[in-house]
């Protein structure tokens, strides 16, 4: 694991602002977040990129804490590339979930040319590591599923990327993922393995960033519509679908070609994680963890996303709507 930047070390215990972004010394994208004891568990890509020379730079991931939105512990580097030996490059999308007090990080990296993108999986004893792979070889690889074709007629092994994993009431565990094809399968109790065959779903501009909740009797999938990048969402009454769209809930992230979106509850209220660009020297290469509230209408519709520089109060104090 790489050691943290002085100055990132030294934030361990400081007051951060409740502004969007709410990370400001690291870059951080593709934000997972993980309820657990009373504390929220933030996953976050990392990029590295140099100011306006285009292209990720990603080795690794980074983890941050908080018990009430808005003072952030970096929690450190706990994950990167060195644990996937058969992985090449790009520690892109990733998502933790928790299952009988175990944690697993679903992530995508890159295994190389002809190989593609696979999903691999980390597990641990706590939601902070340490976190080793479990089985040498990734969980989702590019030979399981079909891959899009480009306009030059070759096959782009590139969908097999932005996991996102789901417990139902049940128990019963899902793997949802995929860029230009979606994909679900089940996954068997020790989370580690598929079961059963792949399926796939069809909505409309998907592009990627699949994120799956449930909120009281409807099933939520929001995804990455188009690109750029806006984020839509389907509803179901059931896990495995069928999904009905239901239109866009955030328009273009600022400074940035691409969304992707957390969703939470805590301590009674719901939360909508997302990055953009928005730091001073940020951009599509450079992006920036941003919270904002999320509201439900009535009916179960999501009401639109709106982004504010002002971001979320303490989870601990009253909420003014």
């Amino acid at each position: 694991m790489k050691p943290l930047p002085l100055f990132f070390a030294l934030a361990l215990v400081s007051q951060l602002s409740a502004s969007n972004p709410i990370i400001t010394d690291v870059c951080t994208a593709d934000p997972a977040a993980l309820v657990h004891d009373g504390t929220v568990y933030l996953y976050t890509g990392h990029d590295e990129a140099e100011p306006e020379k285009p292209g990720y730079v990603m080795d690794d991931w980074l983890c941050f804490s908080s018990t009430d939105m808005v003072n952030w512990k970096p929690e450190g580097s706990i994950l990167s590339l060195e644990a996937f030996p058969w992985a090449k490059a790009n520690a892109w999308a990733a998502h933790t979930i928790e299952r009988d007090g175990k944690f697993f990080w679903y992530v995508s990296v890159w295994r190389g040319e002809g190989l593609g993108f696979a999903v691999g999986v980390a597990s641990a004893d706590s939601p902070t590591g340490p976190f080793s792979d479990p089985l040498g070889g990734p969980l989702v690889s590019s030979d399981m599923t079909p891959n899009p074709i480009n306009p030059e007629g070759r096959e782009v092994t590139w969908d097999d990327i932005d996991p996102a994993a789901f417990i139902d009431d049940d128990g019963q565990a899902y793997l949802f993922w995929g860029n230009t094809n979606l994909y679900w399968a089940k996954l068997k109790d020790n989370m580690i393995e598929l079961d059963g065959e792949i399926h796939q779903i069809e909505l409309p501009r998907f592009v990627e960033a699949p994120w799956v909740h449930k909120k009281g009797e409807l099933y939520y999938l929001t995804y990455a519509w188009g690109f750029p990048e806006r984020t839509a969402y389907a509803t179901s009454k059931s896990i495995e679908g069928p999904w009905e769209y239901r239109g866009l809930i955030k328009e273009l992230a600022g400074n940035s070609n691409t969304n992707h979106q957390a969703i939470i509850e805590f301590k009674g209220r719901d939360y909508f994680i997302y990055h953009n660009g928005g730091l001073l020297s940020g951009g599509s290469w450079r992006r920036s963890v941003c919270i904002d509230y999320l509201y439900y209408n009535e009916d179960g519709t999501i009401r639109k996303i709106v982004p504010t520089i002002e971001g979320v109060s303490s989870a601990d104090e009253p909420l003014e709507r």
